[in-house]
């Protein structure tokens, strides 16, 4: 069937793949849903949209408008050809800040559409709704959905910022909808113009019949998304045709350009945390909050800062105040003299009623950025729950998105919880307290029939208490298919009638996004994690399982992916640097764990899995950078997935000779270091093209220089070992190509107060993991935990971020002794090293350069710290650190394989070689090896010390000008 609609729009002009991975990373949205489309499409602009949708029309082939697919409720995903306007339809056409509007297509993602305006209007401007997943959601979605976000008790819904709206409609027709009326696109289209016309009379006909329904049941609370929003077709608002169609969730037309409205940015803010004993207590405080005109009063529980605290460490959320449930409150205003005695006013209040337990002003933008993360990353961190007796369960969405009145609120929440007891479910609680709408991911178990049972009567239930509580079944996510089969118990058959009538008008035969709103499936249909296999995926590595249990569950570890996006993102954070290169869903962290999915789902065994050849395309790109195990929200791992894959995939079959040059790396330089100097010489005759390209290897990459044993002899020469007090261990990449570093290191650890014993003969492995071959990594790492596991508990320092990495994190999870377990704890990088050191009192003896440019190392952001380089260079008294937040796009063998290489110079253009640019006479830190060579890649002073390691620059032999 999908080669028939890939020969069906062969015609259009329009990229359409029908290749069963693209079908499988399509085939999921954030949701707990799983429908496999039948072609994928990527148009350019507006009329590849119009052609798409009339050739679908007329071959009755179902079409589901799609943007950056973190849709909770199932309704960007659907049988049929699914259209992925983010890929190219992104562009901001215009910024008017004389009429304070925008114009764009609907694949701009929230966050560039708010930097764009507040840069083009020197930050006098903004675009307003910033849902948690405005760094990947689209203006489409946004429109599709009525998104609304964290300020949305100031700023309203998606749908109060949308000034026009061009759309598509299913016969391919143009039309303009606007705040008052509905026209063709184009003018000169008589066929537009026509249905323009019939299209006004219909609507204002259906507006008519339905007036006194409409009047009683729609738009009666500030979030009501559920449904059509036909009161905008009320006479008293205008017949705004533009907002009626918001919500729709591409059930009428497909958005293909949207003019925006745009909003002041306030002078001041302050954001104000009040601390609770209990969610309720702070629910009963928001009416009083309100009366103070907060931008945001948002909300979230202990069992998330629970979850967030054993992820990310205890500094994640070190500046909340003590309590079990807080709430975010944005004040602002004119200036800060102004929104600090309304912050003042506001607390003499809350104590007064003596539900706040304590409350904290938080005026520093970077401990600001760091408490929204909590908040903004709640449906990630809520999906898998850290419980106090140190399990965990799994949570989903369902039931994630009801809303009440702001009043309504605390009398809900109590009812909710009893209702949760009373079907032996647990519920994470957090979202829009300001708004009453409540973000409650329950721990429903989808993949067993009585498992669905409970989830179906459940959700009835809720749907029964949130109508009782005058709420709304969703308040920003839509109801799709999660809940539109729902909608009965909210809405009279009338209404109900009203909005299958409204869906005729547009869509008379029911081509566009079938199944949502109007004549849905039950809601317990095509869940994902319905009926998958029990295969015995035999795992090498230890992995954990959807319930935190190390039982070897590939396929649990796979499906910890629950869609939300995060890599995706073009802004903060580290993952994905494939995604941000290419723009491929195919190579962010989330389409390679759907494809990931649908490889354990669909295999009738483990090997005829392991053997999948969509898998190994999807992994293709993965650098395994490993960020995405830390800014994953739900801990995706696909670095350890690969590596797992690549192991079993290759077993019997020839790998890529790159895995043998590089990923025996350590084996070669234990050979290069005897004949070093006439191995340089061969690299640099005219005989290293062909060597390079026999290895697999790009011909355009420079080469380090092998170091000999006797260089390393020379930089350790002065050391002897015998009782010391710190381990250092000197890695394959530092013994190879960095022997200076070594010398550094030692002398820097004798500088800080420690003797050394120096250890050159063991090995993390690493080479071997992050090709795949972990029966050899394994084989190292057992020996390597048997001749560190002394019986002592001294620190191991390791020079080289990405071992120290491998022998934290990997040793444990390949070897799973005690052994292994004991040296892991021991372990520190250097930067976590010198820290520590720092701390306790040691001051560096260097004369140490006044400002440094960090490359930040994926390895040790992701294992050590996000922070971790940048606190060592402050704790020694370097203050002016410019940070590359980003992979620097080697990565291990990575960027010197030759079919990888104009990747990895892409994703060096993502934070690295803009920074080197910007302060090219800077110390550039490059504590780890690939990232020494790419700097060397990147700089026009090519030597060695163009990029140097943090023991080099604390080496008390340094002088620094």
């Amino acid at each position: 069937m999908s080669g028939d609609v890939a020969e069906l729009l062969a015609g259009s002009g329009v990229d359409v793949d029908v290749s069963s991975r693209r079908l499988a990373e399509y085939s999921y949205d954030a949701s707990n849903y799983r429908v496999a489309p039948l072609a994928v499409a990527f148009p350019r602009h507006a009329e590849d949209v119009s052609r798409l949708v009339a050739t679908c029309r007329r071959a009755g082939v179902p079409v589901v408008a799609r943007g950056g697919g973190t849709s909770m409720a199932g309704n960007a995903i659907g049988r049929g050809v699914v259209i992925d306007t983010s890929r190219h339809m992104n562009s901001i056409v215009s910024i008017d800040a004389a009429s304070r509007t925008a114009v764009v297509e609907p694949g701009v993602v929230l966050s560039q559409l708010t930097d764009a305006v507040e840069r083009h209007t020197g930050n006098r401007l903004t675009f307003a709704p910033d849902p948690s997943s405005k760094n990947r959601a689209t203006i489409g979605g946004s429109i599709g959905n009525d998104a609304c976000g964290n300020h949305s008790v100031r700023y309203g819904r998606t749908g109060d910022h949308v000034v026009s709206l061009d759309v598509v409609l299913a016969d391919g027709t143009r039309l303009t909808a606007t705040r008052t009326a509905l026209r063709a696109t184009d003018s000169d289209d008589v066929a537009a113009v026509e249905r323009a016309s019939q299209l006004t009379a219909d609507l204002k006909a259906l507006a008519t019949g339905y007036m006194a329904q409409f009047r009683l049941e729609l738009g009666r609370i500030p979030r009501q998304v559920s449904g059509f929003h036909l009161a905008n077709l009320l006479p008293e608002n205008g017949f705004d045709v533009a907002r009626a169609l918001v919500g729709s969730e591409g059930t009428c037309a497909i958005v293909v350009g949207a003019t925006m409205q745009l909003v002041d940015v306030p002078s001041s803010a302050l954001l104000l945390i009040v601390a609770y004993d209990d969610v309720v207590d702070a629910a009963r405080d928001v009416t009083t909050i309100l009366k103070y005109s907060p931008a945001a009063i948002e909300g979230i529980d202990e069992q998330i800062v629970a979850t967030m605290r054993a992820r990310r460490g205890p500094d994640s959320v070190s500046e909340l105040p003590a309590g079990r449930a807080w709430l975010y409150v944005d004040l602002d205003g004119e200036d800060d003299v102004a929104v600090e005695a309304q912050s003042r006013k506001l607390q003499g209040e809350l104590r007064a009623l003596g539900r706040a337990l304590d409350c904290r002003e938080v005026r520093d933008p970077v401990e600001r950025r760091k408490l929204w993360r909590v908040r903004e990353d709640g449906a990630g961190l809520s999906s898998r729950l850290e419980l106090p007796d140190g399990s965990s369960v799994t949570s989903w969405p369902g039931w994630e998105d009801s809303a009440v009145a702001p009043e309504d609120l605390a009398d809900y929440l109590a009812d909710f919880r009893s209702l949760l007891e009373r079907h032996g479910l647990i519920g994470v609680m957090y979202g829009h307290f300001g708004a009453g709408c409540m973000h409650i991911r329950i721990t429903f178990d989808q993949r067993t029939p009585e498992g669905r049972q409970v989830m179906s009567d459940f959700l009835t239930a809720a749907a029964r208490l949130v109508v009782r509580h005058g709420g709304t079944l969703s308040g920003e996510h839509g109801d799709g298919r999660a809940r539109s089969e729902l909608l009965p118990e909210m809405y009279s058959p009338t209404i109900m009638e009203a909005f299958s009538a409204f869906k005729r008008l547009f869509d008379p035969t029911n081509v566009l996004n079938p199944g949502m709103i109007v004549d849905p499936e039950p809601v317990t249909n095509s869940l994902a994690l319905a009926d998958i296999p029990a295969l015995p995926w035999q795992t090498t590595f230890v992995l954990h399982d959807a319930n935190g249990s190390g039982s070897g569950g590939f396929a649990e570890a796979v499906q910890s992916c629950i869609g939300v996006g995060r890599c995706r993102s073009h802004g903060s954070g580290v993952m994905c640097p494939s995604y941000r290169a290419t723009g491929d869903e195919k190579d962010s962290t989330r389409g390679r764990a759907r494809v990931l999915q649908d490889m354990v789902r669909g295999a009738t065994s483990a090997e005829e899995g392991w053997a999948s050849q969509d898998v190994r395309e999807a992994l293709d790109l993965c650098l395994s950078c490993k960020a995405c195990s830390s800014d994953c929200p739900t801990g995706v791992d696909m670095a350890t997935y690969k590596a797992e894959f690549l192991d079993h995939h290759y077993r019997g079959r020839l790998r890529p000779v790159a895995h043998y040059s590089l990923g025996w790396l350590p084996r070669w330089l234990a050979v290069t270091s005897r004949m070093a100097p006439l191995v340089n010489a061969v690299l640099a005759s005219p005989m290293r093209p062909v060597g390079l390209r026999l290895g697999g290897l790009t011909t355009e990459r420079p080469l380090p220089s092998f170091a000999s044993r006797r260089q390393l002899r020379r930089e350790l020469a002065p050391h002897r070992n015998g009782d010391g007090d710190v381990v250092l261990v000197v890695d394959s990449f530092t013994k190879g190509f960095r022997p200076d570093v070594a010398g550094a290191a030692l002398r820097v650890v004798a500088d800080a107060g420690h003797r050394a014993d120096v250890r050159t003969d063991v090995c993390c492995g690493l080479t071997w993991i992050s090709t795949g071959q972990l029966h050899q990594a394994r084989k190292r790492l057992r020996r390597t935990a048997a001749s560190l596991d002394d019986g002592s508990d001294r620190v191991i320092v390791v020079p080289e971020p990405s071992c120290a990495a491998a022998l934290r994190k990997d040793l444990p999870e390949l070897v799973d002794s005690p052994a292994a377990h004991r040296v892991a704890r021991r372990v520190q990088s250097f930067a976590e090293y010198v820290s520590a050191r720092r701390d306790a009192g040691w001051t560096p003896s260097a004369a140490l350069p006044t400002s440094v440019t960090v490359q930040t190392h994926c390895h040790e952001y992701a294992v050590f710290g996000a922070a971790t380089q940048v606190r060592a260079l402050k704790a020694v008294g370097i203050d002016d650190v410019h940070e590359a937040t980003g992979c620097c796009g080697v990565a291990g063998n990575f960027g010197f394989e030759r079919q990888h290489f104009d990747v990895s110079m892409a994703v060096a253009e993502q934070a690295l070689a803009p920074a080197l640019r910007a302060r090219p006479d800077a110390v550039v830190l490059t504590d780890g090896f690939s990232c020494h060579m790419q700097a060397r890649q990147l700089t026009e002073n090519p030597s060695p010390s163009a990029s140097r390691h943090l023991a080099q620059i604390l080496d008390p032999l340094e002088r620094q000008e």
